[in-house]
């Protein structure tokens, strides 16, 4: 091992100096530009940051009577507006840089045994920051509510269990639970097992996933004409009813009257909806369902019934069952559909309505925490459930 000459020391320490001198200068940019950005945040935090600015900026020009208008709200606020959103992005993408180049140098200077450990906190830290603010926080903050404002526990979940229309509600819900998942996944499989040996495979789906591109809101309006409804010697405008009538029958209230028959008809607009959802997933996996089991199956004398129901279904039960888990939670979330047909009226309300009416209209904020903590509650097993699947099939094991 050869000598280190005196030369080669003090260039080595020097590199050092060098190192450590870089390492303070970023230290201390970093705390400079935490500061500005502290301060930044507070003028992105007043609504009239801007204008204010602005204003000084025309002071200091010397267009004093400028500067005074846009500090009463008026004058060319386009130009405030504007210059809030740039600030806005510069201190947006500077402060992540500021943030992840701090705490890099930071971690760096701990060892490599440190630095192993936080390095991936470093980047999933400010989701899981985010996610505690939006989610955890509203969350605990909706269960406190529920169990506190207006009377507490008793109050707020005791009317969910006295109130006759509450036991409606939440008729209504498993109602929608069970038809809306079971007839969006039992039509979307038999359609995906179908269109497999059609020729215009492509078109076929395509009209079939056309209606899950058009919103709830707009899937309402538009079944909304479908069943509209005119008193009997009127013109009948809604489709449905002109078909009904035309064939020598009285027209008929479809979401009007009748429930729960008029929840029915609300829950076939989301299996309109969610069936193309389910047959494209579950064609995928039909595809994936290897053919040496199928001619087996042919070749043992098995009809095309046989094979699909007793060999392609239980090779594709994972994929059944994360389109039934998806489409339940959004069956049990459902609020558009009845929002805009009916606003809950005629025995039509479900738990995500309701929530909103309380909340909303009669300003109870404690019985409608108590709703979205029972829509919660209900949502866990079904969450669990598709989390077991998911540890079964050795994904995140």
């Amino acid at each position: 091992m050869r000598d280190v000459t005196l030369q080669e020391l003090n260039r080595y320490d020097e590199e050092a100096r060098h190192v450590g001198r870089s390492s303070l200068l970023l230290v201390v940019g970093l705390l400079v530009g935490l500061g500005v950005l502290a301060l930044a945040l507070v003028f992105l935090a007043d609504r009239n940051g801007a204008s204010n600015l602005l204003a000084d900026i025309y002071h200091a020009l010397g267009n004093s009577s400028g500067a005074q208008e846009l500090r009463q709200g008026q004058g060319d606020q386009f130009v405030a507006k504007t210059l809030m959103a740039v600030i806005a992005i510069i201190v947006g993408v500077g402060g992540i840089w500021l943030v992840y180049a701090g705490a890099n140098t930071v971690i760096e200077a701990l060892g490599a045994k440190w630095r192993t450990r936080l390095i991936p906190w470093l980047f999933i830290g400010p989701a899981l920051f985010l996610l505690a603010i939006f989610l955890v926080w509203p969350l605990i903050r909706t269960i406190w509510s529920s169990l506190t404002l207006e009377g507490g526990f008793s109050a707020n979940y005791g009317v969910i269990a006295e109130d006759r229309s509450m036991l409606t509600v939440l008729r209504n819900n498993l109602l929608w639970l069970v038809v809306a998942t079971a007839g969006s996944v039992g039509i979307g499989l038999l359609i995906a097992g179908l269109v497999d040996r059609v020729k215009r495979e492509a078109l076929a789906k395509t009209f079939i996933f056309l209606p899950l591109a058009i919103s709830l809101v707009g899937a309402s309006v538009i079944w909304g004409f479908v069943y509209a409804w005119a008193p009997p010697g009127q013109p009948q405008y809604g489709l449905l009813n002109a078909i009904w009538t035309g064939l020598g029958q009285e027209p008929v209230a479809w979401v009007q009257a009748n429930p729960p028959l008029n929840t029915i008809f609300l829950i076939v607009i989301m299996i309109w909806l969610q069936t193309g959802f389910a047959m494209v997933v579950l064609s995928a996996a039909i595809k994936g369902v290897s053919t040496e089991i199928i001619e087996a199956a042919q070749l043992d004398g098995a009809s095309e019934r046989q094979v699909f129901f007793r060999v392609i279904v239980p090779n594709i039960t994972g994929s059944i069952l994360v389109v039934t888990v998806t489409i339940a939670i959004a069956v049990m979330k459902i609020f558009d559909i009845v929002w805009v047909m009916t606003g809950g009226k005629w025995d039509t309300d479900v738990v995500a309505n309701r929530m909103f009416i309380e909340m909303f209209m009669f300003f109870r904020e404690g019985r409608a925490s108590a709703l979205a903590v029972l829509l919660f509650i209900a949502v866990i097993p079904i969450m669990v459930v598709n989390i077991r699947r998911i540890r079964r099939q050795g994904i995140g094991a």
